[in-house]
């Protein structure tokens, strides 16, 4: 059996981190699936998803590292091209990733105690963000 259906988060970009895991966790709820895998895509070149603790400690040292690696205030030949000053969003996305896949055991979702799933949004300006979540089992 296959499930697919769309999440719509509205963000502030900027490195805007979102916790998605109970959004997930209902799709997976709803779906009827009870062994199999979920997978979320974001359909974007300027955002991500992984997992991570979601608490402010982890917040602000992934931001922090994600800058040390692709500084926002650097020069991207991608800026040049485009003028659009978002090279260092593409970048981060491309480094991150644009999806994450997760165990369905039981009807939930195989996560670790403190493991959440989050979105990453790293545009230099906010956006309506349109997610695919495809789950796939019996």
């Amino acid at each position: 059996m296959v499930r697919t259906i769309e999440l719509v988060l509205q963000t502030k970009g900027h490195t805007d981190i979102l916790d998605i895991t109970d959004q997930v966790a209902r799709a997976v709820g709803g779906s009827g699936i009870k062994e199999g895998l979920v997978t979320v895509f974001t359909p974007s070149s300027t955002s991500s998803l992984t997992t991570l603790e979601y608490e402010t400690g982890a917040i602000a040292d992934l931001k922090r590292a994600l800058e040390e690696i692709a500084p926002a205030n650097r020069e991207y030949q991608h800026n040049l091209k485009w003028g659009d000053s978002n090279g260092f969003a593409h970048l981060r996305a491309g480094l991150v990733g644009p999806s994450i896949t997760v165990p369905v055991v039981g009807g939930q979702l195989s996560l670790g105690t403190w493991q959440q799933i989050i979105f990453l949004d790293f545009d230099n300006r906010p956006r309506r963000r349109t997610l695919i979540v495809q789950l796939v089992g019996e």
